[in-house]
């Protein structure tokens, strides 16, 4: 997960899991959902889940739930050919070293994208098509998130990164021409 806000100034959220399976959010006094903790890793909070009966740190345990609540619901985002790769990895030589670079991965991706989508905003700036375009790369993100950065050769990345900024460069040609 990115640094999130509440990170930078030292405040992480404690949430207590009760044996009744309800979550308590010790900053708001009030019980929470599964969805709220999806809310809150996407707004960028940092929170950890604790056992209330043991003290024991399961945030682990329920953000896995609330990725397999979500698939459940058919908002699918990891491929079965990925899980399966993944569930090979398990008891592997090499199973120490998959987290750390699963989060780099997961890091460079977030980076690509948001370097992606601030050349393009630069490119278009106030243009008319600038809300088309933005909607053209929402789906683009959405069809390319599927997929697991890193998991390809360097020449097919170094191939889609040639690709795309042709993409861009098309576009700037296309706005010039139409102003």
């Amino acid at each position: 997960m990115a640094k999130s806000k509440t990170a930078a100034d030292g405040d992480v959220v404690t949430i207590k899991k009760y044996a009744n399976r309800r979550l308590y959010d010790t900053e708001r006094s009030c019980y929470i959902t599964l969805d709220d903790l999806g809310a809150m890793v996407r707004d960028g909070r940092d929170f950890r889940v604790v056992d209330a009966k043991s003290g024991e740190d399961i945030t682990h345990n329920v953000l896995t739930q609330i990725i397999m609540d979500t698939e459940t619901r058919g908002e699918t985002l990891l491929p079965v050919n990925f899980l399966r790769q993944l569930i090979g990895l398990y008891g592997d030589k090499m199973q120490s070293a998959v987290p750390q670079y699963l989060e780099a991965s997961m890091a460079t991706f977030r980076k690509n994208q948001q370097d992606i989508r601030t050349a393009l905003e630069g490119a278009l700036g106030s243009n008319p098509l600038a809300e088309l375009t933005r909607r053209n790369l929402e789906m683009f993100q959405q069809a390319t998130s599927a997929f697991m950065p890193g998991a390809a050769g360097s020449k097919s990345k170094d191939a889609e990164i040639a690709a795309l900024k042709a993409e861009i460069a098309d576009l700037k040609a296309e706005l010039a021409a139409r102003k």
